[in-house]
């Protein structure tokens, strides 16, 4: 674990990591690549020491009140956060200037915080996103080790709905011979029509490759997958964005059960639902002389 203190914690598009690295041991983790400068063990966690009073300066200071999101990078509810509750200490910030917030995790420590997010929910706005990308239990435990298992994080987002607190799946990524399989794809939209979902994120069937993470995967794939590593590297080379075989085919299915669902898909869609404040969905309700409400928006785009 290291320390440090930084100058901000929100980005330009008020995004913010309360931690660097991550002890999930996701085998397919993209923020292990080099281009985000992880020059350190990504297991060895930095702990920006000073981002709890970084944050309430930056919103005591801001004119607009906005959503604020966080697990874009690094999971705000690590198992450090256990001990710490810096994330917890951030949402009281939040609730206390009248901001919004949009969280992305896998894990279910945030049902600790749910009194906060009910809170935040009342006063403005709270989204909770949860990843989810492989039912079967067994196999979930090879791809995200260190984490609650996928049942669990469906109990999650059935906790958030009885709480009135709208929620996003990612369903994503779907890694080419592993988990890209209709029964996969057909258990996990199970598990998101139960919940009564808001929101399904995806980037088509596929993942990402690059620099930093795709040694990593391989290395992980010649200890679970042993037959996997050479079709990969023959198959899909050096390339960044990988797809699926099956990808047509599961997004298909996808996007039909969102429609019959009524579920808001499409990555503007969705991010679009995540990051606007309740008075910005006013705001477009004036201009576009519509009612905004998200739960019959249209899946008109296709994902990215």
């Amino acid at each position: 674990m290291k320390y440090k203190e930084y100058k901000t914690i929100l980005s330009k598009k008020n995004n913010m990591n309360i931690y660097r690295g991550c002890t999930h041991g996701c085998i397919y983790c993209d923020s292990r690549s080099e281009v985000y400068g992880m020059t350190y063990t990504f297991e060895n966690i930095e702990v920006k020491t000073n981002s709890v009073e970084l944050l309430e300066k930056e919103l005591s200071k801001k004119r607009e009140k906005c959503m604020i999101t966080t697990g874009a990078m690094s999971d705000p509810y690590i198992p450090l956060e256990n001990e710490l509750k810096n994330t917890r200490k951030c949402l009281e910030i939040i609730e206390k200037h009248g901001f919004g917030v949009s969280i992305l995790t896998k894990s279910d420590l945030v049902l600790r915080d749910i009194d906060i997010l009910k809170r935040i929910n009342q006063k403005s706005k709270c989204v909770v996103q949860m990843t989810l990308t492989t039912y079967d239990e067994e196999l979930c435990k090879i791809l995200e080790p260190n984490v609650c298992t996928t049942q669990r994080r469906f109990e999650v987002l059935l906790e958030m709905h009885k709480a009135g607190i709208p929620t996003v799946v990612w369903l994503t990524p779907i890694l080419p011979f592993i988990n890209d399989n209709e029964e996969n794809i057909l258990g996990i939209l199970d598990y998101c029509k139960q919940a009564k979902i808001t929101g399904l994120l995806t980037f088509g069937m596929g993942m990402t490759l690059r620099y930093g993470n795709r040694e990593y995967y391989y290395q992980k794939l010649e200890q679970h997958f042993p037959s996997l590593k050479k079709g990969y590297m023959r198959k899909y080379g050096s390339s960044y964005g990988i797809k699926s075989p099956n990808n047509q085919k599961l997004t298909r299915i996808i996007k039909q059960f969102c429609k019959d669902n009524n579920i808001i898909y499409g990555g503007k869609e969705v991010f679009e639902f995540c990051t606007l404040f309740p008075e910005q969905n006013q705001q477009l309700t004036l201009f576009d002389g519509d009612q905004y409400e998200v739960p019959q928006a249209t899946n008109k785009r296709e994902n990215r």
